[in-house]
């Protein structure tokens, strides 16, 4: 084999590998078309952070690797979006059945001085005492509301009324890794993200 044949064979080749590399480069870099969620590609650290739950013991993310971690910002007083998330993250746990000790739903809240630990409680175990009611002072939480892309604006009660909260409505999926990696806007349809959770779990595992 003369050396211009074997100099056409190793070009060939290198075509052919650098094909493959980027074919599979492509592949790893793709959307999964089986989940539902938007998908955060690629997929980014979550911002870690230490806030206190609603039985007074801190809370830190990273503590919780290795689960799935349902996360949402919002505030107890709120008169719509908040009680139908938190009621949404109750239907998902219940159809999740026995998979559900795979995951953890967090609800921070965007409304420190009206949200104390023991008012936090009450408004999360209503909904399921396993769910994870976070707040803190403001320093500790605006990190978390910047890192997370959280908008909010309050507004002032008038004549002895509760303080009100403009905020944003996503709810954010954390892999077992750590990694940020879907988003939900609000009334997304509760099956789908069933069927996401099922199928990370089922991923996860194997």
């Amino acid at each position: 084999m003369n050396q211009m044949r074997i100099g056409r064979l190793l070009t060939f080749g290198s075509i052919v590998f650098f094909v493959l590399v980027l074919a599979i480069g492509l592949w790893l870099s793709r959307d999964d078309p089986k989940l539902n969620g938007s998908q955060i590609n690629p997929a980014s650290e979550a911002y870690d952070f230490r806030l206190t739950d609603q039985n007074g013991f801190p809370y830190q993310l990273s503590d919780h690797r290795g689960k799935l971690v349902v996360l949402f910002f919002g505030y107890t007083h709120c008169p719509d979006v908040c009680p139908m998330t938190l009621a949404q993250f109750r239907d998902i746990k219940d159809s999740l059945g026995q998979e559900s000790d795979q995951v953890e739903f967090v609800f921070v809240t965007v409304d420190p001085e009206q949200d104390s630990v023991n008012r936090m409680k009450e408004y999360v175990d209503s909904f399921d005492p396993k769910f994870f009611g976070l707040t803190g002072t403001s320093p500790e939480l605006e990190p978390v509301w910047k890192n997370y892309g959280v908008y909010l604006e309050k507004h002032p009660g008038e004549n002895g009324s509760v303080d009100t909260v403009d905020h944003s409505t996503r709810t954010y999926l954390i892999d077992p890794r750590g990694k940020l990696i879907l988003t939900y806007p609000f009334g997304f349809d509760t099956d789908l993200m069933v069927q996401d959770l099922q199928y990370l779990i089922t991923s996860s595992n194997s």
